[in-house]
Formats: structure tokens, C-alpha cells, sequence
């Protein structure tokens, strides 16, 4: 099972089915893009729990995946109206699939927090920019493997 390479596809594709669902041009991408039109959404972080279960090889995997969406260059009322808009749709969207990741693992929605002042820092100080962003994070289960 290839749990990393799974929770990341999972991701941008729940961000992107979300986004044509709701007519939103969001540029997504599986990591940091190396030039950001807002609105855009990536995958800026992964990681995962890793727990044995009892004696022997099983464990359980409990994966993270935090995305990044980026509004617009600062939080104007506008901008927030978007940030409202998008993350409560797709929390809901999340929710009602969370086998995203595959049949035998959960996927959801677990943290949502404000990055009002998110720089994309891994560009050159002559690219880099500020922008109104949310952090989302994705956590999920894959047990007994």
C-alpha cells in the first residue's frame, strides 16, 4: 500500500473536484508550485503517525496532509467572503468522501486555520509574495497492515 503517494492524489483531488463543483478556478498542485496565481491550492506538508499493534510487523498509520490555499493578496472582505465560502463547502465536500484515499482508509478534515500572511518563502526573494491564505489539514487511518 502506498500510503503517502495515496493521501497526496486523494488531496488534490478532492481539491479539484471541489473547485469544479462549485465553478471556482483553482489552480491545484501535489506541492509547491513554482509560481502561484491565487486563487491555487497545494499540498504543503505530509507526514504520519506510525503504531504498532501488537507483537509482529501490524500497524496502524494514522497519515497528515496539510494543504494550502491561497486567496488573494490580502484578507479584503472579499477575500475572506471566498475563504468562508470554500472552506465550509469543502469540509462538507470532505466529509461525505472519505474513502478518497482508498477503500480501506478514512480521510478527513481535522484542523482549519487562517495564514493571513502565508509567504511562498521556497521561491527567490525577487518572487516571493504575501498572500491571504487557509491551512487545512487532512488526517486519516489506515490500519492493520
Amino acid at each position: 500500500m502506498d500510503v503517502q503517494t495515496d493521501y497526496r492524489a486523494a488531496a488534490v483531488g478532492l481539491m479539484e473536484d471541489y473547485a469544479q463543483s462549485v465553478s471556482v478556478k483553482l489552480q491545484t498542485y501535489p506541492g509547491r508550485p513554482m509560481s502561484v496565481n491565487a486563487p491555487c491550492g497545494f499540498v504543503d506538508r505530509m507526514g504520519a503517525t506510525i503504531e504498532p499493534i501488537g507483537p509482529g510487523a501490524n500497524y496502524q498509520i494514522t497519515p497528515s496532509c496539510e494543504l494550502i490555499i491561497l486567496h488573494g493578496p490580502f484578507d479584503s472582505k472579499d477575500a475572506a467572503d471566498q475563504r468562508d465560502a470554500f472552506v465550509d463547502g469543502f469540509v462538507a465536500w470532505v466529509a461525505a468522501r472519505f474513502h478518497e484515499a482508498g477503500a480501506n482508509s478514512l480521510i478527513a478534515v481535522t484542523r482549519v486555520e487562517d495564514e493571513p500572511t502565508y509567504v511562498t518563502d521556497w521561491m527567490p526573494p525577487e518572487r516571493q509574495r504575501t498572500y491571504y491564505g487557509t491551512r487545512i489539514t487532512l488526517e486519516g487511518y489506515v490500519g492493520d497492515n
